[in-house]
This record gives structure tokens, C-alpha cells and sequence, in this order.
């Protein structure tokens, strides 16, 4: 443990209990050993008592920095597990986290531009348009075209921070699993080191550029999300510059009732663009919270989203996608035993799991979500009872798929703030019913088939070369297994020899020796010695000297 985490971890203690987080404990919910650890931070006192809970909370998740407001930003959307003051404070982290000063942002904005600000950007606004945990955004005109553009920073000294909390975590992680043991399959490293290579991302603001490249072109004519225009030649690691855009933050219900938005077409909508994002580009926003979003101002009967801040992106492999679509239409048909044998063959649970006792743990869980509306009815709680569940089959957990379920939570929190009746089954049924059509079908058949024809038709002039060479290398295989048997069968025949003249030789060596010790006449002895003697250097000559074949 270094000094710098040692710090930091002070750091954190002394936040947690000036903020009186501790008291929020439950008495009843306290350890043994709770009041014994609290008293040797004696000299640290709530100083936050007039203060609500929610709001103390808040407050201290903002000075603990950017790893624990993500934190805050994802709960703030599970408005069905808090309510509505601890929503409203925890929101307050989306896009209220107090501004750095603008002379320090200038400073860093000129130094990755290596030129001052007014060689390429006109009305450079000092007041920040918004400030988010790890970056700052200011307004400007760009000279080149005259457009509005928006310019993303970095806070200052951020990355220390970031790298001292993800080392303090990692710590406690090896900690975790030194005391589950080597066989535990909760796997606490192998999760934080998912987690810090998705926040570590997000520091780098030209790897952010080119993610919201890679999303723009996958929904240039969807019509569903629009993503802003980049202008990738003013991108670096600590500075982004993208097109500004307009529009209503999808937090904000009351300003799209007042314009007349479809919200049931907007919330069906993001179902559909989740699924299509994991399963048709498996390239997928994983930070959906609704600071990063905004409604399109446009058309409110047809309504788009407007998507920001592409620095969490998340991938699966291709088996972990076919799994999941599976699993999916599994659970939407209530085929509890087709899910036990999914999780059976993914590996996510062990070869001898009862299936059976499985089938009915998934279905006492997951039953009571049919034939109620999304209003109803939590992932959250399902979530929870699952991973009780868990711990009597040794579920593994699967760190690339962390990022997928957090995208879920926010996804059911904005459905829920959006359209509380969304009917989500309905919406994503027919989506992956297709997908997997696709995938297994004959279609996807042919379609892979005319994928590879492009490289069938590249290889094909070498086939008859490629079938020769192999002919000929077949031959020589053969060749050289017969020599192999040759020299084998020659080893074995000069062996059994060897063997054969040195029992003999030791049968007469025996007999003389016997003969000798019985006083009869010596001249039998003598022969049946030194024969034997013969026999036994003759056999030992003959002994096979070279074992390789």
C-alpha cells in the first residue's frame, strides 16, 4: 500500500464522517465492531447535522470526485428504490457539479491547441455551459466555418484523482479475494480492473471523439438518435471540440408535455435503440444518464434523441451476445428451463448445478414481472433477488457484462420517467426475434457464405497448389513413419538378443559357481564359468546403443 493511497484513503474516511454518512446506518444494521472503529476517528465530527440526508449524500459524493458521482448519477435514475429527495439530489450530479475557474480552462484548452483560443475560435464564452465531473464544456463560434461549436476539458488534475481512487479500489478488491479464497467465483479484481479500463477511457477526450464518430455513423439515417457532428482535427487527450446542439433535457417532463411529445413513442424508441446498439453494432452508450441526453426540439410527434458524452462505450463478444438474445427471448416466452440450460452452457453457473432447482429458483424470481406495467414492477428488486439467488448456485459474475447492466438501470429509469406504462416485453420481443432469425436462420447462412466469397475467390488460385503440397507432404510423412517402425522393429530384434545372451550367461555363471562349491570334478565348472562369461560380454556388446527412432 502506497503512501498516495494511504492518503487518499484517509481522505475518503474523513469526507464519509464529516458529511455524518455513518449516521445513516440503521442502528440495528451496525456490526459488532462499528462503534470500535468509529471511536478511533474520534476527532471527526458531522458537520453537516442541519443538512437532509439525501443532500449530505450528495454533497459528499461530489468531494470524493468523479468515481463516486458516476455513482450518484446512476442511482439518481432509480426513482422506483429512492424517493423523490433523494432522486432529486442525486440528479443534481448529472450536470451541476460546481465549474473550475475559466482562466485555468483557457490555460488548458491553449496548451493541447498549442495557440491561443482566438486563432481558431471566435465569442469564446467564459462561463462554462455546464460542468460535469470530469470535464467542463465552454461555448464558442468556430473561425474556419462560423458554426457553434462547444469545447470539452478536462478538469484539472483530474487524472491523480481518478488514478488514486482506482488504486484504493484494486487494493480492496485483492483484499476481497484473498479472504473469499482462490475458488470463490465473486471474482472483486477481475470487476475493478473491467472498471478501471472503462473509466480510464473516459479521460482520454480524442478516444471519446472517435467513439461519438463510430455512433454517429451507426445512426446517420435512424431517424431515433442523433449524435453530434465532431471536428476531429481540434480533438485531443485532454480537449474535444463538437458541434453544439439544442434541445430538452429528457429529464424534463414538463417542458415536453408543454411541446407535446410522444412520450410513448420516445420511451419505446430508447428500448429499441439500447437493442440495437448491443445487438445489431455491438458498440453500445453505457453511460445513459439523463444529463447526457436531450429530446429533439423538432417534430415532437416523431421525436429523437440527441446523444452526449460517448467516453463509456461497451462491447460483447459475439457467444456473450447470442447468450444474452437467447436468455432475453427465453425470459419473454417464461422458459425458465431454456435459461437454466443457457446459464449451464455460457459457463456462467458450474456443470453440476441442479437444473432443475435452478429452473425453479429463475422462475419464483422472474414470474411476478409478467402482466404488469413498467410502473409495477423493478429491475432493481428483481436484480437484488437474483443475486441472492446467486449465492446458492455460484453464479459467476461476468465483468463484461457490468457495463450492460448499468446501461439496463438507466434505461428502465428513464422508461419510467418517461412513460411509466411502457409496455418493455412488447417493445423488445419482436427486435430480438428478428435478430436471432438472422443469426441461425438460412439466411444468416447465406449471408455469411457471401460474406466470405471475397476471400474464397482470393484463395481459390492456390487450392491446387495447397491439395500438391500436401500430397507431397503426406508421402513424406508416410516415409518417415516407416522408417521410424524400421528402426523400431531393428531396436527390439537386437534388444531381445542382448536380453536373451545375458540370462543364458547368467544361468552358467550360476551353475559354475555351484559346481565350483561342491568339490566335484572342477572341469565342469570351469567351462560353465567361462562360457558364461562369453555369453555375457558377447550380450553386452550386443546391447542396442541408439534409442532414438
Amino acid at each position: 500500500m502506497t503512501i498516495a493511497s494511504i492518503k487518499r484513503g484517509y481522505n475518503v474516511i474523513k469526507i464519509v464522517l464529516n458529511y455524518g454518512i455513518d449516521d445513516l446506518i440503521p442502528p440495528q444494521k451496525r456490526p459488532w465492531y462499528f462503534s470500535l472503529v468509529r471511536m478511533c476517528f474520534f476527532w471527526l465530527r458531522n458537520k453537516h447535522k442541519q443538512s437532509l440526508p439525501a443532500e449530505r449524500v450528495r454533497l459528499a459524493m461530489q468531494e470524493l470526485g468523479p468515481v463516486y458521482i458516476k455513482l450518484g448519477q446512476m442511482l439518481s435514475t432509480r426513482r422506483d428504490l429512492l424517493d423523490d429527495e433523494w432522486a432529486y439530489q442525486l440528479a443534481m450530479l448529472q450536470d451541476k457539479v460546481p465549474p473550475f475557474d475559466s482562466s485555468l480552462a483557457r490555460k488548458a484548452i491553449e496548451e493541447e491547441l498549442n495557440a491561443p483560443i482566438e486563432s481558431l475560435f471566435d465569442d469564446f464564452n467564459d462561463t462554462p455551459l455546464a460542468s460535469a465531473s470530469i470535464s467542463q464544456v465552454h461555448t464558442a463560434i468556430l473561425k474556419s466555418n462560423g458554426k457553434e461549436v462547444v469545447l470539452k476539458v478536462l478538469r484539472p488534475n483530474v487524472e491523480a484523482k481518478i488514478r488514486a481512487d482506482l488504486l484504493m479500489m484494486s487494493q480492496g478488491a485483492n483484499l476481497l479475494e484473498r479472504v473469499l479464497g482462490e475458488g470463490n467465483r465473486l471474482r472483486p479484481a477481475e470487476v475493478i480492473e473491467d472498471y478501471q479500463t472503462t473509466i480510464l477511457g473516459e479521460l482520454n477526450l480524442k478516444l471519446e471523439a472517435l467513439n461519438a464518430i463510430r455512433l454517429r455513423n451507426n445512426f446517420l439515417e435512424s431517424g431515433a438518435l442523433y449524435i453530434p457532428f465532431v471536428y476531429e482535427e481540434h480533438c485531443y487527450p485532454r480537449l474535444m471540440v463538437m458541434e453544439r446542439v439544442y434541445g430538452i433535457p429528457v429529464s424534463d417532463i414538463d417542458a415536453l408535455n408543454a411541446q407535446g411529445t410522444n412520450l410513448k413513442l420516445l420511451a419505446e424508441r430508447g428500448v429499441e435503440l439500447f437493442f440495437t446498439q448491443v445487438f445489431r453494432d455491438n458498440f453500445f452508450h453505457a453511460d445513459m444518464h439523463p444529463g447526457n441526453i436531450f429530446i429533439s426540439t423538432e417534430h415532437p410527434e416523431n421525436p429523437y434523441y440527441i446523444g452526449l458524452d460517448c467516453g463509456i462505450m461497451g462491447t460483447l463478444t459475439e457467444q456473450d451476445k447470442r447468450y444474452l438474445a437467447e436468455n432475453f427471448l427465453a425470459f419473454f416466452n417464461r422458459d425458465y428451463h431454456r435459461i437454466a440450460q443457457l446459464y449451464i452452457e455460457s459457463g456462467w453457473v458450474s456443470e453440476n448445478t441442479d437444473i432443475l432447482a435452478f429452473e425453479q429458483a429463475v422462475k419464483v424470481v422472474c414470474e411476478p414481472m409478467f402482466n404488469k406495467p413498467l410502473d409495477e414492477i423493478s429491475f432493481g428488486h428483481v436484480l437484488l433477488e437474483l443475486f441472492r439467488t446467486a449465492r446458492k448456485f455460484d453464479i459467476v459474475v461476468q465483468p463484461q457484462l457490468v457495463l450492460l447492466e448499468k446501461t439496463l438501470l438507466y434505461i428502465e429509469g428513464l422508461g419510467r420517467q418517461l412513460y411509466p406504462q411502457l409496455d418493455l416485453w412488447q417493445t423488445a420481443k419482436p427486435f430480438l426475434e428478428q435478430w436471432m432469425a438472422e443469426q441461425v436462420g438460412p439466411k444468416a447462412m447465406f449471408n455469411k457464405m457471401k460474406a466470405n466469397v471475397p476471400y474464397w475467390s482470393d484463395k481459390f488460385p492456390e487450392i491446387p497448389e495447397l491439395v500438391i503440397d500436401n500430397l507431397k507432404m503426406g508421402r513424406k510423412l508416410l516415409g518417415s513413419q516407416q522408417q521410424m517402425l524400421d528402426k523400431y522393429l531393428n531396436f527390439q530384434q537386437k534388444n531381445q538378443k542382448s536380453q536373451y545372451l545375458l540370462i543364458t550367461s547368467a544361468v552358467l555363471l550360476i551353475c559354475g559357481t555351484i559346481l565350483f562349491s561342491q568339490n566335484v570334478t572342477l572341469w565342469p565348472a570351469y567351462v560353465s564359468i567361462s562360457l558364461g562369461t562369453v555369453l555375457w560380454l558377447i550380450g553386452w556388446r550386443s546391447r542396442p546403443k541408439n534409442r532414438k527412432f
